[in-house]
């Protein structure tokens, strides 16, 4: 579990380091793929456990770990994007919809997580298929009016693991006022009945069930403290971590539906100052995108993803079509070739 909330502190890293800005609206059909090659150096969380592949036959350690990744719009209404990452030398996957919910509250952005979007879900093979869920809690996008934005977070997630029978709740406080500390988070790790689930409080966990703490700064420095322990020990430091290039497919091997081929005209209007040009642009593909919408009402054409097998899941956790599989293992091999969709979609 804490090697899981290593993971969770370093996730919007680019957000972090970053300014953040507003996405494209992504069409139906539109989808993006990159790979991540990252060095496996990070100390282990308890221990000295050993670096090696899922199996326990290759070592891992100070080598490059490939990490791929795919997403695609499987819903325009609402919009939703489902999301597939894999590692299988380590023998993690995570998996979830992507849908976001904002808000405008007098001078800044409430930013939820969408009905369809019931966090990411995290599977360790190698643990007999352990599967985490990891829930996102509410952000402020402030700083709109002086043109400098910035986010804050402050409600509470969980992270559970019913196979493991541990839980997480992250507490984000609200931003300091007069000098007092800012962007603070505090948590307690515990054991838990996944059937008799109702502990919501940090306050209300019994003391005889508690694992760990968690104190920290999550723009800086979180620590941990295992119970019985004396001295905090170091989770995660962001202050040394920068966000690792995508590997993204070369242009001639990228398909229309793919993002920076779909956005490409848009983007370098914006990128040159042709504001009115990407505005127009933007416009033009939108239009696109509502008379296929029309025609495939016209002809009782019921759209599909092509990489998930359904638009949206009740659990919350999309399922890889074959065309999905394949587009992953080729990312894994380094190998961009795919065929154009075929349908009317994007």
């Amino acid at each position: 579990m804490l090697a899981v909330l290593r993971f969770w502190f370093t996730k919007d890293l680019k957000y972090v380091k970053g300014k953040p800005c507003k996405p494209y609206n992504s069409a139906l059909g539109e989808f993006f793929r990159c790979n991540w090659d990252v060095e496996d150096s990070s100390p282990p969380v308890l221990g000295n456990a050993p670096k090696v592949s899922a199996t326990g036959e290759i070592s891992t350690e100070r080598r490059k770990v490939r990490v791929s990744y795919i997403t695609e719009q499987t819903s325009h209404h609402p919009p939703v994007s489902a999301f597939w990452v894999d590692c299988p030398v380590k023998g993690i996957s995570a998996y979830g919809f992507d849908q976001l919910s904002a808000k405008f509250t007098g001078t800044s952005v409430r930013v939820t997580p969408g009905a369809h979007n019931l966090g990411i879900f995290i599977n360790l093979k190698h643990r007999d298929n352990e599967e985490y869920r990891l829930t996102h809690p509410a952000a402020q996008l402030a700083g709109m009016l002086r043109g400098s934005l910035s986010i804050t977070v402050a409600d509470t997630c969980y992270i559970t693991c019913p196979k493991s029978r541990i839980k997480v709740i992250l507490h984000y406080l609200e931003e300091g006022w007069l000098g007092k500390a800012q962007n603070r988070v505090h948590g307690v790790v515990f054991s838990y009945d996944p059937d008799n689930d109702n502990t919501t409080k940090i306050k209300d966990v019994p003391e005889k069930d508690v694992l760990a703490r968690l104190e920290g700064c999550w723009q800086d420095k979180v620590h941990y403290t295992v119970k019985d322990m004396k001295e905090p020990q170091l989770l995660v430091d962001l202050n040394p971590l920068w966000p690792i290039p995508k590997i993204i497919p070369p242009e001639n091997q990228q398909l229309t539906t793919e993002s920076r081929h779909f956005w490409h005209d848009v983007t370098n209007a914006i990128l040159n100052k042709q504001y009115g040009q990407a505005t127009r642009l933007k416009q033009e593909l939108e239009e696109r995108q509502r008379e296929k919408a029309t025609a495939r009402k016209d002809q009782g054409f019921e759209w599909q993803p092509r990489f998930f097998t359904q638009a949206l899941m009740a659990n919350g956790k999309p399922l890889l079509s074959e065309d999905g599989r394949m587009a992953l293992k080729r990312l894994q091999e380094g190998n961009y070739h795919l065929e154009e969709s075929v349908g009317m979609g994007t």
